[in-house]
């Protein structure tokens, strides 16, 4: 008998999902109303893209990197400050020298003989321009450093799109092989309990010994416990799985049956490594550090600045000394503007620079290093993913056979010992034999999906897997 006469299917509910952002709220409403949600590989997937953490804080990060290119093009623009102070203070003032400070307040005007202890108000305000109209290229290097970094941002936040996706359809996958070797497990009691009440019926009438009754109830209790074994790991995969879909694992019942219906119907097509998000990704930094590099190149030179103001006073004091008193001063009463160009040049920041610049090389050299290291561990895993999409559709073709004469030596066993011409070892043999068989096939199907998966990931793109789960469903 075919293992698939001993799976009873038992539909829980039926789930039309129309896309990976309502996933969690039809998890919701499906447990308020008919159950469990239904859930196939690509809707994991999808699901997994759009409400995992990791995959959302990578795109915080990337609109961050993204705001750092608008944060780099205002160095283009003009700078204006502003100010007002209104204060009330003595007057008294002093000539001689005050080196630059900032605990002593700045007194203007001449030395006038007054009463010290008397006090006015005094006030200012004015508006400074200032734009550099060029700058040898350092702000042009500042906004392509930002570029890259956002384009590395882009392709880290790829990545983890990629490894999150990835691993979501591993624990589908993972589930989907623990139900049925649960379902195998299953048929593995159920015959091993109808051989173990024969083999009793045998021994009550004296027709066999009585150790066969015992070795039969062994073999029942092992098959009981590889049952328990295999229903456990289909609950921590199954809660593997609810992680990835941010749902209660109560909530998660998965449809794996268009992956046992037939394989792939073709493998993916191979894309170059340079378009791996992780040797993109290294590409990017890369080519950040070098525009960081041309930053210090042209950070040794003068600053040219266009300057223009507008500002004025007023003063609660006379310049003989009198205070007029009152609202004197709250107000400016004298104005001034000024237009300049100014040049400015730190040389002495030659040394700094050169240290610096020392230190930014490193930088670039170890960035074109893990670039290559990218490429190679790209291409390296790329390899061993076909290697093993290979082996998997073999394993795949050569499972039925196995399983084929493995259902017809339990039988021929099973008739054995009726005549008398085998015994309860060779009959637990076969049964176990044919468990392994029934495992073996559905493990061999769901495996030559799983290294598709594989190959996809290794390449940095699983879309074109996808596609190819998509028209599987438009052809069953």
């Amino acid at each position: 008998m075919h293992r698939s006469s001993y799976i009873s299917v038992c539909i829980i509910s039926t789930l039309f999902i129309t896309g990976p952002g309502n996933l969690q709220s039809s998890f919701a409403q499906a447990a308020e109303t008919h159950g469990p949600a239904v859930v196939t590989l690509d809707q994991v997937i999808e699901a997994a893209k759009a409400h995992y953490p990791a995959i959302k804080a990578a795109q915080a990060q990337q609109q961050a990197a993204q705001g750092a290119i608008g944060v780099a093009k205002t160095a283009y623009l003009p700078r204006t400050d502003l100010l007002w102070q209104t204060n009330r203070a003595t007057a008294n003032n002093i000539y001689g020298l005050l080196l630059p400070q900032g605990v002593i307040p700045s007194i203007s005007g001449p030395v006038i003989a007054s009463d010290n202890s008397r006090s006015a108000w005094s006030s200012g305000g004015g508006a400074l321009f200032s734009w550099q109209p060029f700058d040898f290229g350092v702000r042009s290097a500042k906004v392509h450093a930002a570029l890259e970094g956002n384009e590395a941002a882009k392709q880290a936040s790829a990545l983890t799109t990629l490894d999150v996706t990835a691993a979501a359809g591993n624990a589908f996958l993972d589930l989907a092989a623990a139900q049925q070797l649960v379902a195998v497990t299953q048929a593995n009691v159920r015959r091993n309990e109808a051989f173990n009440k024969a083999v009793h019926v045998l021994v009550d009438n004296s027709l066999r010994p009585g150790a066969d009754a015992s070795q039969a109830d062994a073999q029942l209790a092992l098959a009981q416990n590889q049952l328990i074994q295999a229903q456990t790991q289909e609950a921590i995969r199954r809660s593997a799985l609810a992680v990835y879909l941010q749902t209660p694992s109560g909530q998660v019942t998965i449809d794996p049956s268009p992956l046992l219906k037939a394989n792939p119907p073709s493998d993916p097509d191979a894309t170059e490594t340079k378009l791996h998000p992780l040797v993109l990704e290294e590409n990017a930094l890369s080519l950040q550090q070098e525009a960081q590099k041309r930053v210090l190149d042209r950070s040794y030179a003068p600053v040219f600045s266009i300057l223009g103001t507008i500002s004025g006073r007023g003063a609660g004091t006379g310049l003989t000394g009198q205070f007029p008193g009152g609202t004197a001063g709250l107000a400016p009463d004298t104005f001034n503007w000024a237009a300049g160009f100014q040049v400015t040049f730190a040389a002495f920041d030659f040394f700094n620079l050169r240290e610096q610049k020392k230190v930014q090389d490193a930088n670039v050299q170890a960035e074109h290093a893990r670039y290559n290291l990218s490429l190679t561990n790209v291409s390296a895993a790329i390899e061993p993913a076909h290697a093993s999409l290979s082996g998997a559709r073999q394993i795949a073709a050569n499972t039925p056979l196995e399983l084929s004469a493995a259902l017809a030596s339990e039988q021929q066993q099973q008739v054995r010992y009726r005549s008398g011409l085998a015994t309860v070892v060779d009959v637990a043999s076969a049964e176990g034999v044919l468990a392994q068989a029934e495992a073996d096939d559905v493990i061999a199907r769901l495996g030559i999906w799983r290294a598709e998966l594989g190959v996809a990931t290794a390449q940095g793109d699983l879309q074109p897997f996808l596609q190819m789960l998509q028209s599987q469903a438009k052809g069953k």
